[in-house]
């Protein structure tokens, strides 16, 4: 049986791990499978396509390559972080975050709250954006550690990294950021940033699932999260996973070979699919703000929809699409990005996110076109033509036994 074609407009959830990096990696399941932490040459050799990688994800965010711990995704990278911050300071137990952080900070952070940690949750405005005044009000004597996105990965809202950086700075408190959507579309250096920490997570960029990185900055305090064989230069316990931070390496090179056609095609293809959405099809709204974003994302709000129902109708024409985090989806509850900016339940409930990538085309981009009207038109239970008063709302309970019939 022949696959079906996929049109898949959900590049911040994963991308598809492309052709070099699989080449890359295959020898070392298949020939060069040694232990690289074993004393003979037949593991040892393995040890320079470490560096080599090492030093290809380093240039990749402007980092020296011994500032580098690989890890096994993005939510260690950034649990790594926190605890590094408050194990290597006991005197102070307040962390400072965003209502926006991904789930991997979020329910980290409401763990240390149950562990008798403070917390603060900074609120957003209405299009995303940090106040940053407020951000600096909050930083604290005890403050650890200050920890803000930089790219949204529902909205791809940017934060100015930058400033906050200076604010971290002048007040002598350790900064991270969760820059895991950033890399291939937007141009990254650590020491422009003035980060202590930052995490990435190779799936977004086209590599394997299952390996991620912490940029710690050699001034940083650091400590372990992982307690093992002293890998990483007793940074990180744990086997090295040499096929996969291999392919992380070649997955940095096309990435940085690939930012101007994120940065141009990618971002009229973008711009071409929310443009056309938000006039052709009513009560159609754009959440975030416009220009301060990802080039590649879209969250947009259908009044009168489910999101569920908007993404069942659209994959039984072959297109992917999410209702924000991958890592929150089969959620019953609204998105709580959407929430903090200030959306209804209802309206947050009704909001999509298209997320494009290197691989999509223009002719894709017109399938979505033609197929997404008449998907709201039918949740609505009215003609495409229909005036907005006509709408009504349709559940995706509704079409729940059709789609699995």
């Amino acid at each position: 049986m022949s696959q079906r074609r996929i049109f898949y407009f959900d590049n911040n959830a994963t991308t598809r791990v492309a052709p070099e990096v699989v080449a890359a990696m295959t020898p070392f399941f298949t020939e060069y499978w040694g232990n690289a932490s074993s004393a003979y040459a037949f593991g040892n050799q393995v040890v320079k396509d470490l560096d080599l990688a090492r030093e290809k994800v380093a240039a990749l965010i402007g980092a020296d390559p011994r500032e580098i711990v690989f890890t096994s995704c993005g939510t260690e990278a950034n649990n790594t972080a926190l605890h590094s911050a408050l194990v290597t300071q006991p005197g102070k137990r307040h962390v400072l975050t965003t209502a926006v952080e991904h789930s991997a900070n979020i329910k980290y952070c409401e763990f240390l709250r149950r562990r008798g940690y403070d917390v603060t949750f900074l609120p957003v405005e209405s299009d995303g954006s940090l106040d940053l005044h407020l951000l600096e009000k909050s930083i604290r004597p005890d403050t650890a550690i200050v920890s803000v996105m930089w790219a949204n990965n529902e909205t791809g809202v940017l934060f100015p990294l930058e400033e906050i950086a200076a604010i971290c700075r002048s007040k002598g408190v350790l900064y991270h950021t969760d820059a895991v959507q950033v890399p291939g579309k937007l141009k990254v250096d650590v020491d422009e940033l003035g980060v202590d920490f930052l995490s990435l997570s190779a799936h977004k960029l086209h590599a394997p699932k299952g390996v991620g990185l912490l940029y710690c900055r050699y001034t940083a305090p650091y400590h372990s999260y992982l307690i093992g064989g002293g890998q990483e230069k007793g940074r990180r316990g744990g086997t090295e996973n040499v096929p996969y931070i291999v392919g992380f390496g070649r997955a940095a090179e096309l990435a940085l070979a690939s930012l101007q056609d994120e940065d141009t095609r990618i971002r009229a293809l973008r711009d071409r699919l929310e443009q056309t959405i938000l006039t052709t099809i009513p009560d159609s709204h754009r959440n975030g703000g416009r220009d301060a974003r990802l080039p590649n994302t879209s969250n947009l709000t259908f009044g009168g929809c489910e999101a569920e129902g908007i993404l069942l109708l659209l994959d039984r024409e072959g297109v992917c699409v999410s209702s924000g985090s991958a890592c929150t989806t089969g959620s019953l509850a609204p998105s709580h990005v959407l929430t903090a900016m200030g959306l209804s339940p209802a309206r947050a409930k009704g909001s999509v996110r298209f997320s494009l990538g290197i691989y999509n085309t223009a002719e894709e981009v017109d399938y979505l076109l033609a197929k997404l009207p008449p998907i709201i038109a039918r949740l609505r239970g009215a003609a495409v033509d229909a005036s907005p008063s006509t709408v009504s709302t349709t559940t995706a309970s509704s079409l729940a036994a059709p789609v699995m019939a």
